[in-house]
């Protein structure tokens, strides 16, 4: 059983002893000091507000009447948005000037988990004081829950049609191009809350929609992380219909792969990557995304006369980073989009729209669009952090033996070997207890064989 907390959330296996895993007691006592946080920040009102919404995890009905009581019980106001996207309830707490927002889900993580995902006033994930002080006030357990004339309200209120107005009405979704195109989509939403969405959102535009895995169920059809390895059914339907492409997001839809139509992947790093390409023949300015993303995004907004910038790991990160250098486009190499003037958070909804808009205007086929990209691969490991390993001394060994290269050390360490154009990236996950090392070369075997490399000095420090 685990229970992780940090600034992110609180994220847990459903289950066990309260203290090691996501249970009612550990559920009710984090929401407690979020809520006390609220309205700490929001300082003395007459009422408070926050957005609840979750995706369709087996254990997310359960822990929805926990979370929402307990915010009534702390004198706050809840809005259910109900069977939610991520993207969507953020842009639910600008639509209701809320004081905050959670959403109920634990992302790609498989079925035994969930989490709570806290967000801020404006839609946005928490920063690293907020965070902080959210645990400490979980740690202190004081809390004062309101009299019986001051309990909070719970109403319910369904966001997605304007979540999906707002995508299909912003300057750069050109849905006439689309509907022009005569695309046909294969959807594959891992059987949550995107089997509902992400249909509805396309057949708006006028394209054909081909459903697996949408039934919103939370009984994931594969492990819901979007990854090639995982979408093989995805990409044999593909194939089967003769479809344009293919879609896969993961639970909370803030994610977004892509099939070509060959059955390829079109590699969740360059859903980024040819994004951003579109926003920047249209928009000029920077671009973001965080240490562990391709090159690729940096190449393309080179050679389009602009400057890119990396963060740490972290959609907070980004975001932060995003608004110091007032970037056009940014969002993280796992398949999350972040289009700053829509809202600053990942939105699988507004990725879709906007790159079906680059590929109806560029009359070409995904797998030829693919091609017109510099050409990376990046290779994905972890290891298992045991209580043993001490992962601070692991890195500072690793930083020592690459000095000679150009190290970065703002989010654990990524060594850059850049004459090769390869980079490694070694970090503390902030949701798993893992190293991740991400290796990325122009070709594959150059990918793999850095990671090992990596892995074998890590074993050999342990």
């Amino acid at each position: 059983m685990t229970l992780i907390k940090s600034i992110s959330g609180i994220r847990g296996t459903i289950g066990g002893k309260p203290g090691n895993s996501f249970t009612p007691v550990d559920i009710i006592k984090f929401t407690s000091a979020y809520a006390a946080f609220i309205k700490k920040r929001a300082g003395e009102k007459n009422r408070y507000k926050v957005i609840l919404g979750r995706d369709a995890r087996m254990s997310g009905e359960m822990v929805e009447n926990l979370v929402s009581g307990t915010l009534s019980a702390s004198g706050i106001d809840v809005i259910k948005a109900g069977l939610a996207t991520t993207p969507t309830v953020e842009m639910a707490v600008t639509f209701e000037k809320a004081h905050g927002g959670i959403i109920l889900t634990a992302s790609h993580n498989p079925k035994e988990w969930n989490a709570l995902k806290l967000l801020n006033e404006k839609g946005e994930f928490l920063d690293a004081a907020d965070g902080a002080e959210i645990l400490k006030m979980a740690a202190e357990s004081d809390f004062d829950y309101a009299s019986i004339d001051n309990i909070g309200i719970i109403s319910e209120k369904e966001f997605t049609k304007q979540h999906i107005e707002a995508v299909l009405s912003y300057p750069l979704v050109d849905t006439e191009a689309i509907y022009r195109a005569g695309f046909s989509v294969v959807v594959d939403a891992v059987n949550s809350v995107g089997g509902v969405v992400i249909p509805t959102l396309l057949e708006a535009m006028g394209v054909s929609v081909i459903k697996i895995n949408c039934d919103p169920t939370g009984r994931f059809a594969h492990n819901p992380e979007p990854l090639p390895e995982h979408l093989t059914e995805l990409s044999a339907t593909v194939v089967k219909e003769n479809a344009t492409l293919g879609v896969a997001v993961d639970p909370d839809v803030d994610r977004l792969a892509l099939i070509c139509e060959d059955g390829n992947a079109f590699g969740e790093e360059y859903t980024l990557v040819a994004v951003a390409d579109y926003i920047l023949k249209n928009r000029k300015g920077a671009t973001v995304s965080n240490l562990s993303s391709s090159r690729a995004l940096r190449d393309i907004t080179e050679a389009a006369g602009e400057s890119y910038y990396a963060s740490a790991v972290g959609e907070v990160n980004v975001v932060t980073e995003m608004k110091r250098v007032n970037a056009v486009i940014g969002g993280e190499g796992n398949g999350g989009i972040i289009v700053p003037d829509l809202h600053y958070g990942r939105d699988a909804l507004i990725g879709i729209a906007l790159f079906l808009s680059h590929l109806a205007l560029e009359k070409c086929s995904v797998s030829d669009l693919k091609k017109r990209y510099p050409a990376y691969t990046i290779s994905k490991n972890r290891i298992e952090i045991s209580p043993e390993m001490d992962v601070e001394n692991i890195l500072s060994k690793i930083k020592e033996k690459y000095s000679n290269q150009r190290v970065t050390e703002i989010d654990g360490i990524k060594i850059d070997f850049d004459n090769e154009k390869m980079w490694v990236h070694l970090r503390r996950s902030n949701t798993e207890p893992i190293i991740r090392i991400y290796a990325e070369a122009p070709e594959k075997e150059q990918a793999l064989e850095l990671a090992n490399k990596i892995i074998t000095d890590i074993n050999n420090y342990k």
